[in-house]
């Protein structure tokens, strides 16, 4: 079993996911457990970090464990290679001389008409380069890492150049086929976002598109699949690259984050989808926290947003959409039947007919209760998460029925209502004319151990239309917000063929559109980055300031008054001379000074490098986050760089990517998770699912490093069936929780349990 990922949209897997629930029972003292022993010859593949030499390392490695097998070399963006070798032998790889780290191979899988207008793509089109040419992305090469692209689609064959495929290793990169096994459409969704040139007109219509296929059948690969695409891509001389997948693992050590700086370094734009596991903080997943990438978030383009009433109640629901269903636009009332989780059996006791069925998250396909409800004559169905907060989702091939979600709350919210209405409840629904909000789902940061700043800016992710195989179609999330950037990075590299990657990321965070809630107040660093894509202001800016936003990492209120410095890179492209001063938020609160300088003038062309340093008394700031703006002013454009900064260790999650299954072999068990920050104990306790009684601890262990965290497990000596897990991590004094099913045996787990 290896970690599960997730491309960055609404394309929805079917997989083991945990479902809230809440107790009141207190759990028994943690009892010391034997080390169990472990499969000596069960075979695994980890990605090998060299201290130097790639074929060094490799050199030591095989002299060392003959055994093991090489499988992928990294020589340009990722200095390692990928190793098969048995399990029992991962200890003596660690203590090899010329290696630096081991990582485990994680799996991955692939998280405009009106969005293109509104990030200025219209406006761009009416703007010219220095040469004189139209701006629509002409000459740059975009690479699109993902399922493939249908380059057959008539608005992207005039675009597409080439690429390669590393899941079936040749020089075609079509999406999967029904033939192949589960079909995929999200490469293709990403490509014509960024440079569809047909019905559909991309962000730059005439960018060239290069596809790497990484990820094969249901959208899944591999981290070496990943690198080694970005690895292809980079060779092949690709101006820009797009990456909308991403894992739930907050490091900024992953491997592919790594492999995105290095790409960077050698000239390339990266952008990446920041993940859609909001919208609680620290929840942005690799590659998204790479340092140097563009790391994006979503927001709404304008859109008709509809909430569903109840009589009576002033409470509404936001009904946020499902890809591949029809368009929500129901314009009287109807009643309301809950359905379950939407099984067959489930609905063939009911009166579906001309109803809303409300359906439980889980179990079975959102595809087969869309299906289902299609079949029982239902008018519309809502289907509510069975995690806390908001989801997007997908019907796979399209269903002729309006299917949207809601969060927990506002589905358990409206059983509570059926309940207390016997059962006959209607319900209404409103429609806001909206734009500019940041998408529930959206992941927000700030990275861990880093501590910076993510997303680095947000772009339209909602409701996108794009192409699809054979056709076109509006899915949700990050994974259509990164696409956005990419384009708008083309038109950039048009524009200004000689700049940077650094140039071109602060071209589009420092004319970012500052967004606020629809409380009226000013979404945070860790949910907006710079604010929203607005590319044709980027287009304009003359002024530049790199990096966009800034971090002053973590303090403790024991540590004694010190100064930190950051260092800002101002560049002027105007015509005549301009005098910048740096203007910090002077309120601050006590224990805490900024030291400036005067002021920078900049000759046209010129730039210079000019320090700025935060003085500060920790011990008497509150613990917590801080953030706020520092303003570069005196150009034709007043840039805005947010920081953050942290008082005491932040309360991130403890423990992440908890995934268990079957072993290699017969009667064992394989689990893994993420310790962003270590931990002093962890460990895996099991309760019934149905009494909440406590059954036994299946693992725990002390000390334990940052990173990745493996354990196989014999002799489990439990019967077959499905048991409540608490996995728990303790560390710098906080103890944080993930609750999931742990099915020992074949046995399916409970219709309670939920699988997507």
């Amino acid at each position: 079993m290896r970690q599960l990922v997730w491309l960055c949209c609404c394309v929805l897997l079917l997989s083991v996911v945990s479902p809230a629930y809440a107790t009141n029972a207190v759990f028994p003292e943690r009892p010391q457990i034997a080390e169990r022993t472990l499969d000596q010859n069960e075979k695994t593949v980890v990605i090998v970090t060299a201290k130097d030499k790639v074929e060094d390392a490799v050199a030591e490695v095989m002299a060392v464990l003959p055994s093991s097998k090489v499988r992928k070399k990294f020589n340009r963006l990722y200095n390692g290679f990928s190793l098969e070798l048995e399990k029992g032998d991962l200890d003596v790889l660690k203590d090899v001389q010329s290696v630096e780290r081991v990582d485990q191979v994680a799996q991955y899988e692939a998280n405009l008409d009106g969005s293109v207008p509104f990030i200025g793509g219209d406006h761009v089109r009416g703007m010219f380069s220095r040469d004189g040419e139209r701006l629509t992305g002409k000459g740059v090469k975009v690479a699109v890492i993902d399922t493939g692209i249908d380059y057959r689609h008539p608005d992207l064959q005039a675009n597409y150049k080439g690429g390669y495929d590393v899941v079936d290793y040749d020089h075609d990169p079509m999406e999967t086929q029904s033939t192949q096994g589960v079909p995929t459409l999200h490469g293709t969704h990403v490509a014509g976002i960024i440079a569809a040139n047909g019905q559909v007109k991309g962000v730059a219509p005439e960018a060239d598109i290069y596809a790497y296929r990484a990820l094969g059948p249901g959208g899944q690969g591999t981290t070496e699949q990943v690198i080694e695409a970005i690895e292809k891509a980079v060779a092949d001389g690709v101006d820009v690259l797009n990456l909308s997948l991403g894992n739930t693992v907050n490091g900024p050590d992953w491997p592919t984050s790594v492999a995105l700086d290095k790409a960077v370094e050698e000239g390339v734009v990266a952008v990446t989808s920041n993940g859609n596991s909001g919208p609680k903080m620290w929840t942005v997943g690799s590659p998204g926290t790479s340092t140097k990438a563009i790391s994006v978030g979503a927001s709404a383009p304008p859109i008709k947003t509809p909430y569903a009433t109840v009589f009576g109640d002033d409470k509404e629901l936001t009904l946020f959409p499902m890809g591949g269903t029809m368009p929500w636009a129901l314009k009287r009332d109807f009643p309301l039947v809950d359905g379950g989780l939407g099984t067959e059996e489930d609905l063939d006791e009911l009166e579906v007919e001309g109803s809303v069925l409300l359906v439980k998250r889980g179990l079975i396909p959102f595809t087969e209760k869309a299906h289902n409800a299609k079949k029982a004559g239902a008018k519309a169905m809502i289907i509510y998460n069975n995690l806390p907060g908001a989801f997007v989702g997908v019907v796979e091939g399209g269903v002729k029925l309006p299917v949207v979600s809601v969060t927990k709350e506002d589905g358990e919210y409206l059983l509570d209502k059926l309940e207390e209405a016997h059962k006959e409840l209607t319900i209404r629904t409103i429609y806001r004319e909206e734009e500019d909000f940041i998408a529930p789902f959206s992941s927000r940061g700030p990275v861990t151990q880093t501590w910076e700043v993510k997303p680095d800016l947000v772009a339209p992710g909602v409701s996108i239309d794009s192409t699809v195989p054979r056709g076109y179609l509006a899915l949700n999330g990050t994974s259509m917000s990164a696409p956005h950037v990419a384009g708008a990075a083309a038109l950039v590299k048009q524009a200004h063929p000689d700049w940077s990657p650094e140039q071109i990321k602060a071209a589009l965070m420092n004319s970012a559109k500052k967004l606020t809630s629809p409380e009226g107040e000013r979404y945070l660093p860790h949910e907006q980055g710079a604010g929203r894509l607005q590319v044709d202001d980027a287009l304009e800016l003359k002024t530049l300031v790199y990096p966009g936003a800034v971090t002053f990492g973590k303090w403790t209120k024991e540590d004694p008054r010190e100064k930190r410095e950051v260092t800002f890179t101002i560049e002027n492209h105007d015509n005549l001379p301009r005098t910048y001063h740096i203007t910090p938020p002077f309120e601050a609160p006590d224990g805490l000074q900024w030291d400036v300088p005067f002021a920078t003038t900049l000759k046209p062309g010129e730039k210079r490098e000019v320090k700025l340093q935060l003085d500060m008394l920790p011990s008497v700031l509150a613990e917590g986050i801080h953030h706020g703006d520092i303003l570069i002013e005196g150009g034709r454009e007043t840039i805005t760089v947010p920081y953050v900064f942290f008082i005491e260790e932040p309360n991130y999650p403890r423990l992440m990517a908890f995934n268990f299954g079957q072993g290699d072999t017969a009667d064992t068990y394989r689990y893994e998770l993420y310790l962003p920050g270590g931990a002093e104990e962890f460990g895996i306790v099991l309760y019934d699912p149905d009494t909440f009684e406590f059954v036994t601890f299946l693992d725990s262990k002390e000390d334990i490093g940052r990173g990745m965290v493996e354990g196989t497990l014999t002799d489990v000596d439990l019967e077959d069936g499905v048991y409540k897990a608490l996995i728990y991590a303790v560390n710098d004094g906080q103890e944080d929780t993930i609750e999931a099913w742990v099915t020992i045996g074949e046995e399916l787990p409970p219709k309670s349990q939920g699988l997507e």
